[in-house]
């Protein structure tokens, strides 16, 4: 056996019990492509939430893969740990939602009823307290995770209850928890026929009988026994559907690039790695339908030419991943999946694949390495997954909420589905809107809302009365509107006119208490912390951008910083490999030249005109 001693991490003595349990995981992987990610997270669980170096050189033997190689995967993947952990991982989250509703009073009310710090254990060896760069529930914000549970709305008060329940052995099973985060508000009159969130809190999520009431599954066989190819991927085009994901990048021409090429095998990929802060809306169709997410799947592996589809679900959406493995196998019992799909020529399958905690899998490329096996490093392009992408192969890959907009525009024709929405921007989205507002939610409607309206209208107007300042449009990645911009349609192209973005339909809106400097900080550090590392202007630019806004926090700031920092994320924009490190241009831009006062502010009084930043 290799010698694990050299890389430091420690050895467990294993029980018998253990041995037979990640044999068994051993011998179930042995021979499947792209196997170690999975395997190294469920021996991580067999080993009691960490990888000790003995078992990491006894995977490295079996599955004769160097020790080197395995000890790059574990240390890629935040939720995988070569240090003993405790019974329970609590994670709290840091996301900008979370940062501006009270992060830093939930972690130190943790850190007092824990008595530990992050990255420690307590001395029973129950809890081990962790930091999460974003867990999908900003409309609960502020949050932590304990284990596969989410907790949301947190206080002083309710952290203590939940720690006391763990200590009396009080654990929720997730299983049986109807959601993650908050609750659909369903009867808006903007739009009375639900699309996307058809059946989502109407239906048992679990039941695919539920699914058939509702019309689950018409679309598939209308596309199976009635359509070629070409003419689904048509449909697809005319109905004018965008990806949903944030590039708006239209999916019929997407899909029109693969239908043609010859390969001996073809893939389909459901982007289902949600770690945009800000953005929670997949979460909602996986938890709440998740046939209706591999109904628009298979129809896509149908119009592309696909033999396999593969949903890639970020590691903290366990509910997710349990409501979707339990769609697979019922489809499968019931022929809409697997060999001769309702008795056709057309076989296709699906299997359900988690992240383990990296942002910059959601990229599409770094997607594909990981599901090969990889670290999640975003691949040069071109060439183009369409054309090469999983194991060479030509490859699509499409967001939750663009593959459940597919059985609708199926079943009711793309002239239908372009009724919706605007010329631009046809159809419908799932808006959500968080941070300081009455009632943080998901909203379904045609695009075409104003910002405005989503405030006052669906977030029930500004928390606790104080005046709005400004929002972060379409997730962490874009650029920022203050009250000049509030009557901004919400669609792509007048979003990216104001210097926003629709991107994901997610906006975190912010009162007058809030500083600018200190939020956009908190967003550097999110964006630093998750680059891969593969090329130099993200690895090292993000940084540099991150310790100048924490020079200017803490009243060290020059003027000259200014235009230097849009320079060097300019810079970056132009020259890294993915859409990470040419992100930070838009949020730093924006908020520069729409806020500057504010950052002047720290700069020449040297502090912070409203005691938010600290040193």
């Amino acid at each position: 056996m290799r010698r694990p001693a050299v890389f430091q991490n420690p050895s467990k003595n294993l029980s018998p019990f253990e041995v037979a349990r990640i044999q068994e995981i051993l011998d179930r992987y042995r021979g499947t492509k792209g196997a170690l990610l999975p395997l190294l997270s469920e021996v991580q669980a067999a080993c009691g939430q960490w990888l000790p170096a003995n078992v990491l050189a006894w995977i490295a033997d079996e599955m004769d893969v160097h020790l080197s190689y395995l000890y790059g995967i574990a240390t890629f993947y935040t939720m995988l740990a070569l240090e003993p952990r405790g019974r329970f991982i609590v994670r709290v989250c840091e996301s900008p939602a979370c940062h501006i509703l009270g992060k830093d009073t939930v972690l130190e009310a943790l850190r007092a009823e824990l008595g530990v710090a992050e990255g420690q254990t307590t001395p029973d060896g129950l809890f081990t307290l962790e930091l999460s760069s974003c867990l999908g529930v900003c409309e609960v914000a502020p949050a932590m995770q304990i284990n596969e549970v989410v907790y949301g709305n947190l206080t002083r008060e309710k952290i203590q209850e939940v720690i006391e329940r763990y200590r009396r052995g009080d654990v929720v099973d997730y299983r049986t928890l109807p959601g993650s985060g908050g609750r659909v508000r369903t009867g808006w009159e903007i739009h009375r026929r639900a699309l996307l969130l058809h059946g989502v809190g109407d239906i048992n999520p679990e039941s695919l009988d539920d699914y058939l009431a509702i019309g689950g599954y018409e679309a598939l066989r209308k596309v199976v026994l009635g359509m070629t190819p070409e003419q689904v991927v048509e449909e697809v085009k005319e109905s004018g559907l965008r990806g949903r994901g944030g590039a708006g990048f239209p999916t019929g021409m997407k899909w029109s690039f693969t239908l043609p090429l010859k390969a001996p095998e073809k893939y389909i990929i459901c982007n289902a790695d949600e770690g945009e802060p800000g953005t929670f809306k997949d979460r909602y169709i996986m938890e709440g339908n998740p046939h209706r997410l591999l109904e628009g799947l298979i129809i896509a592996g149908y119009a592309i030419g696909a033999c396999k589809g593969f949903v890639y679900v970020r590691g903290e959406y366990a509910l997710s991943m349990h409501r979707l493995r339990l769609a697979v196998e019922q489809a499968r019992e019931r022929g809409f999946l697997g060999e001769r799909i309702l008795g056709t020529s057309f076989s296709f399958d699906v299997e359900i694949r988690s992240g383990a905690g990296a942002y910059v899998c959601g990229e599409e490329t770094a997607l594909i390495e990981s599901i090969e096996g990889l670290r999640g490093n975003p691949r040069v392009k071109p060439p183009f997954p369409g054309v090469r992408g999983l194991w060479a192969m030509p490859t699509v890959v499409n967001n939750v909420e663009t593959l459940a907009n597919v059985p609708a525009i199926i079943k009711n024709g793309a002239a239908w589905y372009r009724s919706f929405g605007t010329e631009d921007s046809p159809g419908v989205k799932l808006y959500q809107i968080c941070g300081h507002v009455n009632a943080p939610q998901i909203v379904e409607a045609p695009l075409g809302l104003t910002l405005r309206e989503l405030i006052e209208v669906y977030g029930g107007g500004m928390k606790d009365g104080i005046p709005f300042k400004m929002c972060q449009t379409g997730g962490a990645s874009f650029g920022f509107f203050t009250a000049e911009q509030l009557d901004t349609v919400m669609d792509y192209a007048s979003m990216q006119k104001k210097g926003g973005a629709l991107g994901s339909g997610t906006m975190l809106v912010m009162n007058e208490k809030t500083c600018v400097v200190d939020v956009v900080r908190n967003i550097m550090h999110f964006f630093q912390h998750e680059s891969c590392g593969f090329c130099t202007p993200c690895r090292r630019g993000t940084r540099v951008l991150y310790e100048t806004l924490c020079r200017i926090a803490q009243g060290e700031g020059r003027e000259s910083d200014l235009p230097k920092m849009i320079d060097l994320a300019q810079t970056m924009s132009a020259t890294a490999n993915c859409a990470l490190a040419m992100s930070p241009i838009f949020f730093i831009r924006t908020t520069i030249e729409r806020l500057k006062d504010e950052y002047l502010a720290h700069i020449v009084e040297k502090k912070c005109p409203l005691g938010v930043c600290r040193a």
